[in-house]
Order: structure tokens, then sequence, then C-alpha cells
């Protein structure tokens, strides 16, 4: 595989690298050498501005001094198409602001790709699709990098959040972790405004501001494991599918709660979800600006009916009854 000296070079530099320290055994082993071998490439390395230190003893190495800024990686053609479709898939991520990035990312691996990976990697973009649900509302990456960064230190943040009406509140929060699922990046912490623990959309933070007190995270806190049970928990209490009148496109921009999937069907578009309450699940569907059906189950068809008779006898002065309805009962 190292069949050239200079590419022997290279790769003990890659091995350093990606090591925080190396025996020179273990060099010698890797490239097919003999010790003495190794010793004359570290030289080389050395001769051309590498600083790299050596440790004597039983536990020693090579490493590289700490805060050298390395020369320009080197990748292997498999790594470097790794790359490419991990910069395919982060566009779908939904974080605001990284796509210029990610364009000037994938430019660069794209000069120094020889042509026949080039070529692998426009085959996958043709033909590989990622349902990462890209049209979900985008984060900023300010308020992700500093949800991650007070998650990682363990500091208390204050949030200004917006309910799933729109309503700005206050809190403060000692976030546990973050995930990315279903199209959605969410935190899980501990909120003392609810004494609990509470999951929050990044898409409606509207502000972070990092604070002084600092937490203790529970041992082995799991956040993915956390949002699949509180999810699962839900679909195991009521789930719901509805028919919306409308396009895919359109659907795709409104805010559905709890809603865990949307597809095009020939009627329009099929929504899939769960609610621990269908009145308030009814109330999420009678702000949709679309006509809809309630497939199943009847129970949230019953919750839309008594909705629209309540705001009919509201809707009307008094002494007069609301019109009569030929609409199918589950159609509103």
């Amino acid at each position: 595989m190292y069949d050239r000296p200079t590419t022997r070079v290279l790769a003990v530099l890659e091995l350093l690298q990606t090591r925080q320290r190396i025996s020179g055994s273990e060099i010698a082993r890797r490239l097919n050498v003999d010790g003495r071998t190794v010793r004359r490439y570290i030289s080389v390395l050395e001769d051309i501005g590498i600083p790299i230190t050596a440790e004597q003893g039983r536990n020693g190495g090579y490493m590289l001094v700490s805060g050298f800024k390395l020369p320009p990686m080197m990748f292997t053609d498999d790594e470097a198409l790794a790359l490419s479709i991990g910069l395919v898939a982060a566009r779908g991520l939904g974080v605001a602001e990284t796509m210029p990035a990610l364009a000037s990312a994938e430019a660069k691996l794209e000069r120094v790709m020889p042509e026949p990976v080039r070529q692998r990697l426009e085959d996958v973009h043709r033909t590989i699709q990622l349902d990462l649900q890209s049209r979900a509302p985008a984060v900023g990456k300010k308020t992700l990098s500093a949800l991650a960064t007070a998650a990682h230190a363990r500091r208390r943040v204050r949030l200004a959040y917006a309910s799933r009406a729109g309503e700005p509140t206050e809190r403060d929060l000692d976030p546990y972790g973050l995930s990315y699922r279903r199209g959605r990046w969410y935190a899980v912490g501990f909120c003392h405004l609810r004494q609990d623990l509470r999951t929050f959309r990044l898409d409606r933070v509207q502000r972070v501001e990092l604070l002084a007190p600092q937490f203790e995270r529970p041992q082995r806190f799991d956040v993915v494991e956390y949002l699949n049970r509180s999810f699962a928990s839900m679909r195991e209490a009521h789930p719901f599918e509805v028919l919306l009148e409308t396009g895919l496109e359109t659907a795709l921009g409104w805010d559905f709660g709890n809603a865990e999937l949307l597809e095009p069907c020939d009627e329009g578009v099929r929504l899939r979800g769960s609610t621990d309450c269908f009145e308030r699940c009814a109330r999420q569907l009678a702000w949709l600006p679309c006509a809809f059906e309630v497939r199943h189950p009847p129970e949230l068809a019953h919750a839309v009916r008594a909705l629209a008779e309540r705001l009919a006898r509201h809707s009307v002065p008094r002494g007069r009854g609301p019109e009569t309805s030929d609409a199918p009962p589950a159609r509103f």
C-alpha cells in the first residue's frame, strides 16, 4: 500500500494527525518497516517544519506539538466521497445560514477530487434521496450553537420561547442535550418555570441567554431515548389521520403540533399524528385554511363537530339558531 518513501512519510503524518500519541513500533507495524526507518521518516517531517515531540520509555511515543496548525488534510477516495455525502445530508438538517458554508465546503472537496471520485459523487447525487424533511422550520445557527455550548458546559440558560399559538414566554432551562428528530431540532432539559423535564422546539426559540449558575445532569440521561419514549407514549394515546384538501407544498408550511407524517395522496395530503387531547387537536385543525376530513378516530371527528357547533352558536345573534349544514358528518 505504501510503496514509495514519500507516500510513507505522508502516511506517518496522517497517523500523527489521527492519534494523540503513537509508538514507533505501531508506526513500523502499520507501514511494514523497521524502527530505524520510522525514525528517519520522523526526521524528514521535522526537517519540513512539522513539530513532533518524542517521549521515551515504556509508554512513550510520537505526537504532534499541541496547538500546531496542520497543513491541508489528506483524504482517501472513500473518505472524500463519505464527506461529500455527509455534506449533502447536512442540507436537510434545517440549520439556517449554513447553506453558503456547505456549498463552499463542497466546492473545495470537488476541486481536489480525482475525476473517478467526482463521477461517483455525481452518480450518488442523481440517484440517492435522503428523507430529512428539509422544508421543516429552519433553526438559527446561533440558537443551536448557544444551546449546545450550554449543554456541554452544564450552564443554565434563559429562553425567550414562543408557544404553539405564538405567545411569548420566558423561562430558565438546564439544557441536558439536543437532538434532531423527524425534521425538527429539539432541546431537552429541566424547565424551572414548570419544575419538570420539558422538550423545546428550537425553531420556536427566539433568544438564548447564558446564565452563571451551573447544573448537574442526571447520570446516563439519553436525550434520544427520552424523546422516543415521549413520542411513543403520545402515539399509544390517540393516533389520528386527517385528509387535507390542499397541496403538499402548502401543507409543509403549516404547524401541525404533534403531527408526524405528511404525505401526498390522490385526494390531497394525508396528515398523521397523535394527541393526548382531542379538543386541543380539533382547535389546531380549525386554524387550517383548507377543508379537511377526519379519517379516524371517531372521537376526533366528534370533537371537531362539537367545536364547529359551539362556534356556530356564538356567531349568530341571540334568539336565532345556527343554520344547518348538509356537509358529510366528518368533513369540515
